[in-house]
């Protein structure tokens, strides 16, 4: 069964080009260490929520846009195998590929696919 890793992350507006730089280079990792597709999103329509939101949810700023993306793999052992590759692979190291956003806000979470049509 297909298994999903998602995320949610606020980003600075002002770098799109080097949040896309480094979602390549992780994509390419990602895919080499078994994931199926690697798919990121920039927001172009997300709104403030008055309960819940994106924007709530990763504390998002003002000068700062949501991203959102997910990996699909063959399978949630196929995940952890390659999860555990990509935190030692050396394109994946805070030298070579800085996030390009506070981490600490990110949302992530994995996910058996139920339904897709």
């Amino acid at each position: 069964m297909t298994y999903v890793n998602g995320m949610v992350a606020a980003v600075p507006a002002v770098g799109k080009q080097k949040y896309v730089e480094h979602a390549r280079m992780a994509a390419e990792a990602f895919r080499e260490h078994g994931a199926l597709s690697v798919v990121e999103c920039w927001e172009v329509d997300v709104p403030d929520g008055k309960v819940t939101s994106f924007p709530m949810a990763v504390q998002k700023k003002d000068d700062e846009v949501i991203v959102f993306s997910w990996i699909t793999w063959p399978s949630k052992a196929v995940a952890d195998a390659g999860m555990e590759k990509i935190m030692s692979d050396p394109r994946m190291s805070e030298e070579n590929n800085p996030m390009p956003f506070d981490g600490k806000r990110m949302i992530h979470g994995g996910f058996d696919v139920v339904f897709e049509a």
